[in-house]
């Protein structure tokens, strides 16, 4: 049968809605179930993510936090995870801290200082339920990335920040070179400046030339106590 009298026999099946097999033999049945199946509309499968925030892995994200409220974020969140349930998608949350040396006081003192002020790190598996609980927490204002999908943190990174957490005894960073002008910021000669002579790395400790009465004084100084003129 040509396909001009195929097509025009499909017509009127579809618009009588009488069976191929009363009208036509065992061929043009079967180029006419053909067609039929070709041109019958598809049909859209239902979507399993309620949300593109869904991901299924676990991983590391990056939560934003209003600026002094970290730790409180940080208890809320774990209250939150606990009441809804969550321990099976979100398993731990971090306010990155290391140790750092200050002078206080005229002393020198270890503290703990935030890495990252207003940002809280949180693993977690990522979907409709589990964003929520931490969208919503008290003073979370939102995920890192772009639109809202979450940004997952790279191995790489969380490494290198627990690796930074970990450290014992915060390192001195001492920045200055032999005879470089540096005002003094601590102590009763607060506000002189005065000349880098000798830097005792190990220490964290320098000696200074302050110009007094006419003549270099030498004053030891921790390397906390003076900035770079």
């Amino acid at each position: 049968m040509e396909k001009s009298k195929v097509k025009s026999q499909k017509l009127k099946v579809e618009k009588s809605e009488i069976k191929p097999d009363e009208l036509v033999d065992e061929k043009t049945k079967a180029d006419l179930s053909v067609d039929i199946e070709d041109t019958a509309p598809e049909v859209e499968k239902p979507t399993i993510l309620k949300t593109n925030r869904q991901s299924g892995e676990r991983n590391w994200y990056v939560i934003h936090t209003y600026s002094g409220y970290e730790e409180q974020v940080f208890d809320n969140l774990k209250q939150r995870i606990e009441s809804f349930g969550m321990e099976d998608k979100i398993f731990d949350v971090i306010v990155p801290k290391e140790k750092q040396i200050e002078i206080r006081n005229g002393k020198r003192k270890t503290v703990e200082k935030r890495i990252f002020p207003g940002y809280v790190l949180v693993d977690m598996i990522v979907d409709d339920d589990s964003w929520y609980v931490v969208r919503n927490t008290p003073n979370v204002t939102g995920f890192i990335g772009f639109g809202v999908r979450p940004t997952p943190m790279s191995i790489e990174e969380i490494e290198r920040i627990k690796k930074r957490m970990g450290v014992e005894e915060p390192k001195y960073k001492i920045e200055f070179a032999i005879n470089d002008l540096v005002r003094i910021t601590d102590g009763a000669l607060k506000g002189f400046e005065a000349k880098v002579e000798d830097i005792d790395h190990d220490k964290g400790k320098i000696k200074v030339l302050v110009n007094m009465f006419g003549r270099e004084t030498p004053v030891n100084l921790d390397f906390l106590q003076v900035k770079k003129v």
